[in-house]
């Protein structure tokens, strides 16, 4: 299993309106934790996602950009929004989640 990390970095002074309105949509995907940071870029959120292949999110991606129930969302969130980045994080051979 891989994990995804996808960095929201926000405007300045928005974070727990952002983290309000993600709260307000539920997802059903594989969330395993959103984090926010308290040190360093503290305008930062982290939505960090299990995944059993890399070619799952590039699935699920344009899908859920398609969705008509989720234009409201992703329109309102990209007010919130300066940067967003993405990483996939494999295991070690010597991890022990593999």
């Amino acid at each position: 299993m891989s994990l995804g990390d996808r960095t929201h970095e926000l405007k300045a002074g928005i974070v727990r309106e952002f983290l309000a309105l993600r709260e307000k949509e539920n997802h059903a995907d594989t969330v395993i934790g959103f984090r926010a940071a308290q040190v360093g870029n503290v305008c930062a959120i982290v939505h960090i996602s299990a995944r059993e292949a890399r070619a799952m999110g590039a699935k699920r991606r344009p899908a859920m950009a398609d969705a008509p129930a989720e234009r409201p969302y992703l329109q309102k969130s990209r007010e919130y929004l300066k940067d967003i980045g993405n990483k996939m994080l494999m295991p070690t051979a010597f991890s022990p989640t593999n």
